[in-house]
């Protein structure tokens, strides 16, 4: 990890905990600064694609260029706002948001999972990215079992095609993570929401403590 910290992001597929770690994790240390997602730092063109049909736009009338462009732009402005000396925590970092392209072009185009994230980065790449921190967050490291927890959890069917989609984003986050795309992550099939707050702490717990020196304790 880098030698100093200024943006630590959790990612992991939907229904995962990112929301739940993301707020313990800001109790723990005053120079948090919680910047959360991409879209509540650049709402007007996320509002436009909902105007007619979100979901239509996103799997359908999007491209992979305006898709990607937009989540990498997002993640830029948001990083933006990130006041001196600060950590900011960022629900899904970039090379989550590239899942998330790489997963829609798949299932849009056809494209394999390696062809489709050698195709985001791509695009993305003359797009200012923070320096981030990147944990990744799975309910299991077998993809099968990784989607069936998550869908569980959703508390109604996905339909259409999410489901294919879901799977996709699984596969490709797995393959990110044998990449090397995150600094950590966190395998959290049969751990508790405390035990995986915990080896969370531990895997970035220097490098806070690091930035914390003479601005506050980790708690």
């Amino acid at each position: 990890m880098p030698e100093t910290c200024e943006f630590i992001s959790l990612n992991g597929p939907d229904n995962t905990g990112k929301t739940t770690q993301l707020r313990q994790l800001a109790g723990r240390w005053d120079g948090f600064q919680v910047l959360g997602a991409i879209h509540e730092h650049d709402p007007a063109p996320w509002k436009k694609a909902a105007v007619h049909d979100y979901a239509r736009w996103w799997f359908e009338w999007s491209t992979t260029v305006e898709l990607t462009s937009l989540l990498a732009i997002g993640n830029a402005k948001r990083a933006e706002a990130r006041k001196p000396g600060r950590t900011g925590l960022l629900d899904r970092g970039l090379p989550m948001l590239m899942a998330v392209a790489a997963a829609t072009c798949v299932v849009k185009e056809g494209l394999s999972g390696r062809e489709a994230l050698w195709t985001v980065r791509e695009i993305a790449g003359p797009i200012p990215a923070p320096s981030e921190t990147a944990v990744l967050l799975l309910p299991s490291l077998d993809p099968e079992r990784s989607y069936a927890t998550t869908s569980a959890r959703e508390g109604r069917p996905w339909t259409g095609i999410y489901p294919r989609y879901q799977k996709v984003l699984h596969e490709i986050l797995l393959r990110q993570a044998e990449e090397g795309a995150y600094d950590l992550v966190v395998d959290c099939e049969h751990l508790s929401i405390a035990d995986v707050h915990e080896r969370i702490v531990e895997g970035i717990g220097g490098q806070l403590a690091a930035e914390a020196s003479g601005e506050g304790e980790l708690r």
